[in-house]
């Protein structure tokens, strides 16, 4: 819903919902303060619609809290299509600028005073813990700062009683994820794109070379930046503020460094925090690792330093997708505060929206500090959340390979096979399986072109080296089909018993789930079955029972988003223009209602959510009233089998005819695009944890087996 004069009426619960919430009488002040994240726009867009649609009052501060300190036209009234098109803009474009006068109690007196005399008692603060905490300190001070401007006669005590609390919600915005008690700040998986997108480029210039790169990337306090773009390319080495090297780790480095090359691997990548230390809270520079590569190997060694081109560009779908949820959530927060109601701070957990303590969390955050100042780099490690703490035991074992003679074999062999439609991503859980499965000892097979594959015989060992350079690998590799083992079922319990196979690895969507139905069906009649099994879920379309998140899921919908981004820029252009969009997904309106979600569309019709033809009526009309505003484009999103008479020809056909002389439509099917390029970094990672955490649980199902004597029926 994209700059349209009223919003559209929500369904069934959430509408009852919304109803509860009155934001009559209210009003909500929105700021962003401190170092700019992308993805901050589309907080401040949710902010501002939420609470427009609850009926309450909304304000941009303009320049953070130096906006709010000077007051004036630093804090003005926003409206409806105040916020349209900011979307895909990174950045914020209310402004954020460091402030010094809000540090003193004259300039929150300043401050408390301007909020007043517009009525403005609620605010939605937006970034990091700096920030955050001056909205605490604020909030606290709130009533006395209150009593003293009436004193000076600035304010009315009408005006005192009427406002004499304020309430606080903030949201984290920072690219560094540098905060605790939230999975991921707003920014972080942007920057994490950017950073992605050089080290794939400097790949393919590294292997002509055969180069070392030394890639610096932000993260002054914090690694997380630093450890996730080593987990998703696969770095052969990473360093962390909160985790420094090992002593003596210079000549560690350079003999995994050899050891990769002795590999036949032609390149080599180094990724460093610019908070790096060593184990004395000494610096680690980039250019002091260029010197040790060049000095101790020979190699022809570069550095580049990525800067501010992390905080910059678009910001991708999963960060409009996570400020457009915090900042209605945060709306919602802010109509639900009491006087006696803390400041909160708007998180994410798993993938839900949560409100947490703010200062508990800022604490906790200062917490990592102290740790990582007092050289308690474990207790740093611990208290960064076991994201963080998973993340990097992820990637020591699958960046380490130990030596053969140290990894206890197990004697079991484990095939991984991929099935389905290919999803990007797919490659990365491939080799995190292969790589924790040999560090775990046991023997692992590819089982190329799915199920029809393995009938055939298409298996061969595949080792450690053989899967290097796989997670930014589109497509699948292993070759994979949509065949169900139904009909193959003999062979493949034949297949299984000439390899040994004692686990198989499954990853794939929908198919592979029937698939593994299947298999599980045939245990009475194929012992070879009565294994270990698991499925990985990767599919586009992200519709696979029991997960929040398929492999996959997250490239198709950046695709989307971009996709989406470039129509509403030519609709800007030509004006009076609608766009209809058909996405994969097959059942599943997944891709159509967050594609929706992040590039802002007018309608979204899905299979999951029934729609007639008054619904279609309704969103015609609201379109042509749309024409008469400023924003003269619109853009409808329609999932592939969302109906099997309203096809994207018919709502084509029908909103042309019904627009006839307020507005032409265009229509685009994405097709085939949404399941290629390469992986986002957000799959590569998923892709790697998820696989990862399968094989684990495969050893250990067959740590038992051994345990008993026999295989467990799983």
């Amino acid at each position: 819903m994209d700059g349209h004069d009223s919003p559209q009426t929500p369904k069934g619960s959430l509408r009852k919902f919304l109803e509860q919430l009155s934001g009559a009488g209210k009003a909500i002040g929105v700021l962003t303060s401190g170092g700019d994240a992308q993805g901050m726009n589309a907080a401040v867009r949710a902010v501002v619609r939420m609470g427009i649609y609850v009926g309450a009052k909304v304000y941009f501060i303009y320049e953070g809290y130096q906006g709010m300190v000077d007051g004036g036209s630093n804090i003005v009234e926003a409206d409806w299509e105040s916020v349209s098109s900011i979307l895909q803009v990174g950045g914020t474009i209310i402004g954020s600028a460091r402030c010094q006068d809000f540090r003193t109690r004259e300039g929150r007196l300043k401050a408390a005073c301007n909020l007043v005399q517009l009525g403005i008692t609620s605010l939605c603060v937006i970034g990091g813990d700096g920030s955050l905490t001056g909205a605490h300190i604020f909030q606290t001070e709130w009533s006395g700062l209150l009593e003293e401007l009436a004193r000076d006669g600035k304010i009315s005590t009408e005006q005192v009683q009427k406002h004499g609390h304020l309430n606080v919600v903030g949201m984290v915005g920072s690219i560094d994820n540098d905060f605790c008690g939230t999975d991921m700040t707003i920014g972080t998986d942007s920057a994490l794109h950017r950073i992605i997108e050089v080290v794939d480029a400097i790949m393919t210039t590294a292997q002509s070379h055969q180069r070392t790169f030394v890639l610096e990337v932000m993260g002054r306090h914090c690694g997380y930046l630093a450890l996730v773009s080593a987990l998703a390319c696969g770095a052969d080495w990473v360093f962390l503020p909160e985790s420094p090297p090992e002593e003596g780790w210079q000549e560690n480095m350079c003999i995994k460094l050899s050891e990769n090359r002795a590999r036949k691997k032609r390149l080599n990548i180094i990724i460093v925090a610019e908070g790096a230390i060593d184990t004395q809270n000494k610096p680690i520079t980039s250019e002091q690792i260029k010197e040790l590569v060049v000095t101790q190997l020979g190699y022809d060694t570069r550095v580049t330093i990525l800067g501010h081109v992390q905080r910059g560009g678009t910001p991708s779908a999963f960060d409009r997708i996570l400020a457009s949820r915090m900042g209605v959530e945060a709306v919602v927060a802010l109509l639900q505060a009491t006087p006696e109601t803390p400041a909160c701070v708007v998180s994410l957990s798993g993938n839900q929206a949560v409100r947490l303590p703010l200062m508990e969390c800022v604490q906790m955050t200062q917490e990592v500090q102290k740790a990582m100042d007092e050289r308690r780099f474990k207790d740093a490690v611990r208290l960064r959340g076991r994201s963080f703490e998973n993340n990097l035991n992820t990637y020591k074992r699958l960046a380490i390979k130990l030596p053969d003679s140290e990894i206890p074999k197990s004697n079991c062999n484990v095939g991984v096979v991929n099935v389905g439609a290919p999803a990007a991503g797919m490659n990365a859980a491939v080799r995190a399986a292969v790589r924790v499965g040999i560090s775990e000892g046991h023997k692992m097979f590819a089982v190329y072109d799915g199920f029809e594959g393995f009938a055939k015989g298409q298996i061969k060992e595949i080792g450690w080296g053989d899967v290097g350079g796989w997670t930014g690998q589109g497509g699948s590799i292993l070759g994979t089909k949509r065949t169900l083992p139904g009909k193959y079922l003999e062979d493949i319990a034949a297949q299984m018993r000439t390899h040994g196979i004692s686990a198989l690895l499954i990853i794939g969507g929908f198919e592979a789930y029937l698939g593994l139905l299947e298999l599980l069906a045939a245990r009475q009649k194929h012992e070879e079955f009565c294994v270990p099994m698991v499925m990985v879920p990767a599919t586009v379309s992200n519709n696979v029972p029991g997960s929040d998140f398929s492999i996959g899921a997250d490239t198709a919908l950046n695709t989307i988003t971009d996709t989406c981004d470039r129509i509403k820029q030519s609709a800007s252009g030509t004006k009076r223009r609608v766009f209809i969009i058909e996405t994969m997904g097959g059942f599943c309106g997944y891709l159509a209602n967050m594609g929706g979600l992040a590039a802002g569309a007018d309608a979204a019709y899905i299979f999951e959510e029934p729609f007639d033809i008054r619904d279609l009526q309704s969103n015609v009309e609201h379109l042509t009233e749309k024409m008469k505003t400023s924003i003269q484009r619109g853009l409808v999103l329609r999932n592939e089998s969302c109906s099997e008479n309203y096809t994207t020809d018919f709502i084509y056909q029908l909103y042309s005819e019904e627009g006839k002389g307020v507005f032409d439509c265009r229509k685009n099917v994405l097709g085939h695009m949404q399941q290629g390029g390469a992986p986002s970094p957000f799959d590569r990672n998923f892709g790697t944890k998820i696989s990862a955490r399968a094989m684990q649980w495969i050893s250990s199902k067959l740590r038992e087996s051994v345990g008993k004597g026999g295989t467990p029926l799983m």
